[in-house]
């Protein structure tokens, strides 16, 4: 292996020396402790220290590095205490999750550390975003991201560079190509010889390492991150390396060809350098042995501590709590008494109009929202009030730009992301459920990215711009989801999802844009989420709805005068308001539960299971869901209107009136 000092001291190079062996010296012991079950996973770096520990090195203290399995040196460079490592490893309180998630599937904002998570390509966006909000603030700054050669195959790796070229944004995205994809060759993960050949492709620079060489990964890494930061754009580097242990240990290395790891132990990245450093007389045999054994007496002292502390005990209170940013829930009221009738898009026009002029930190990002104004005009006119950085175009892209937001929220940002249409959103379905609404439970990382969802059938869409699929996150903790049905809580509603630190999935239904109006307060106001509004108070039945349901809703009670409806709006369907359901339930003893969404695993029947378990007694009949047909939207106006609940809402009230 070919060393180039340049002109690096004794000083820089013994203190690469020491970042490379610590790792190594660290994976030993967890192989032994893997072995004794003490801990219950590991994945191996061993062979390629160099790549991890010479990025670290190579940016400043105060630049993220988003780091996956094989990047303990990222960690150790970084001077993350060893003990809260070890405790983390262990599923320990006091490691960085609490015991909630294992190895590096964490991020550390005092050390500017954004672990990874399983899925491993969202990751990339996230890097795109802590490099926008770099980009905004006019920082010098670049942010590094690893991935691994099978990684790259998600299409998450293509959107994130893609983003990033088009947007000039400051990053590195470091591939570790190290030959497979946990078995899988690269010969059956692509066609291509080398990464660098995709870099032209993007309109990005690329480099090829020596990913085992660690003064080589260094320097390039640290001459990029200059040039970068003078010239913000991003960067592709390939990092040639090799795996010399299973893609973790269960799975061994038996898929591996034995002369390659013949060829590859030659190349050991920790014991080419030791023997340069020695034939240098950087090192001699005393000065290496001072150093193993300073690392190894910290090793061990880290490991008493964390081996002493117990193991977590649960706390339902506690862990359900910390789903979400704490935040203090408060109703704004307008400043003075002017109104105007507005139409429900122009109501979460001004909310977000209003929004950004009280937010400097929130920017709006998707698919021609910026000149065009959106495809429903929502955004019309702001690029000349703030500005295309803060009214941003994005390609077509809703997992890269989601991740974006996320990684705007390490950085301080608020975001909000507009789906063009809510059909489109599981294109970008992992960052939400996997990223979005696990960071802050996970490692105490809020998301503060609302997702506005143009939803709703009605208008002859057919199956793809017509969908209600409110209930995909409605299951899934750490996020909240409003529905709105008129204009005025359209507005307060869309402010309230703005302030509030928590991922928000805030559904518009496209039938009501331009359909209803309403007088408004001309003010900024916000109103609480988790909080139904009641429409109507009656005796009879209740109709426990949201969205386009409350409209149906107060059509049948004009159709039925004879009969007294309670109209219940959830408005919030996570979290919803189980005190208003309750009394509503109270004052009439039969119930319908209505919504647009298909009626099997629709949110209806969590609400009747609620209902069953917590006011049976007040019940005078079962529950009733009322609910469009089990099958895709279809396209044609008949069609459709079959599809739709609406017609069978008559009946079903009527028959739960007569039970």
């Amino acid at each position: 292996m070919n060393y180039n000092r340049k002109e690096y001291t004794d000083d820089e190079l013994l203190a690469l020396f020491r970042a490379i062996l610590k790792p190594r010296m660290i994976e030993e012991r967890m192989l032994v402790l893997l072995r004794q079950g003490r801990i219950s996973k590991w994945f191996s770096g061993i062979g390629q220290e160099a790549i991890s520990v010479g990025a670290a090195m190579a940016l400043e203290p105060d630049e993220y590095i988003l780091p996956l399995h094989r990047n303990l040196g990222v960690f150790t460079s970084r001077q993350v205490p060893l003990d809260r490592l070890f405790a983390q490893f262990q599923g320990k309180k006091t490691g960085f999750t609490k015991g909630r998630d294992r190895s590096f599937h964490f991020g550390s904002k005092e050390h500017h550390i954004v672990g990874m998570i399983s899925h491993l390509g969202p990751q990339l966006a996230v890097a795109d975003g802590i490099a926008l909000a770099d980009l905004l603030e006019q920082k010098e700054k670049v942010t590094l991201v690893f991935s691994g050669d099978g990684g790259a195959s998600e299409g998450d790796f293509h959107e994130a560079l893609n983003v990033a070229a088009v947007w000039g944004l400051p990053v590195i995205f470091l591939v570790e190509n190290n030959g497979y994809g946990l078995s899988t060759p690269n010969s059956e993960q692509f066609k291509f010889q080398h990464f660098i050949d995709k870099g032209p492709a993007y309109g990005i620079d690329a480099l090829q390492i020596d990913g085992n060489n660690i003064l080589e990964v260094y320097d390039t890494i640290r001459q990029t991150a200059s040039s970068i930061r003078k010239n913000p754009r991003p960067m592709l580097i390939e990092a040639i390396t090799f795996r010399m242990r299973g893609h973790e240990e269960a799975s061994g290395t038996r898929y591996v060809p034995q002369e390659l790891f013949e060829k590859w132990s030659k190349k050991d990245p920790v014991e080419n350098f030791e023997k340069y450093l020695l034939d240098e007389m950087v090192l001699t045999q005393k000065s290496l042995a001072a150093i193993r054994e300073e690392i190894s007496l910290e090793i061990e002292q880290a490991l008493e501590t964390a081996n002493a502390t117990p193991m977590p005990v649960a706390n339902p209170q506690e862990e359900l709590a910390d789903m979400y940013q704490p935040f203090e829930k408060r109703v704004i009221l307008p400043e003075t008494g002017a109104k105007s009738e507005r139409r429900f898009v122009d109501a979460i026009s001004d909310a977000l109009r209003q929004s950004m002029e009280r937010y400097q930190e929130l920017v709006l990002m998707g698919q021609d929202i910026a000149e065009y104004g959106g495809v429903f005009k929502v955004t019309e006119g702001f690029v000349e009030k703030f500005g295309k950085e803060r009214v941003r175009n994005t390609p077509l892209c809703e997992s890269a730009i989601l991740g974006i937001g996320l990684g705007m929220s390490v950085r301080g940002k608020k975001s909000m992301v507009e789906m063009q249409f809510a059909d489109f959103v599981s294109s970008g379905f992992s960052q939400i459920i996997n990223n979005l609404a696990k960071s802050h439970y996970r490692w105490g990382q809020h998301a503060d990215v609302v997702v506005r969802m143009p939803t709703g059938a009605g208008t002859a869409a057919g199956p793809f711009h017509s969908q209600s699929n409110e209930a995909w996150f409605f299951h899934t903790p750490g996020l909240k989801v409003v529905y709105p049905s008129s204009p005025y809580d359209a507005k307060g509603l869309l402010n309230a999802a703005l302030e509030d630190p928590n991922p928000v999935m805030y559904f518009e239904h496209k039938l009501l844009y331009r359909s209803i109006t309403q007088e408004i307060p001309d003010d900024y106001y916000t109103l609480p989420i988790g909080k139904a509004n009641v429409v109507a108070i009656g005796a009879d039945v209740s109709i426990i709805t949201y969205g386009m349901g409350v409209h149906w809703a107060k059509q049948l009670q004009q159709d039925m005068p004879e009969a007294s409806f309670d109209i219940l709006d959830l408005r919030s369907l996570l979290p919803w308001d189980k005190d208003a359901v309750k009394e509503s339930v109270a004052r009439t003893g039969r119930v319908v539960i209505l919504h647009e969404d298909t009626l099997t695993g629709g949110i209806g029947g969590e609400i009747a299971a609620w209902i069953a378990e917590n006011c049976f007694e007040l019940l005078d009949g079962p529950v009733v869901r009322v609910a469009s047909l089990d099958t895709a939207v279809p396209f044609s106006p008949p069609l459709e209107q079959e599809f739709l609940p609406k017609a069978r809402l008559r009946e079903k009230v009527e028959a739960i009136l007569n039970f």
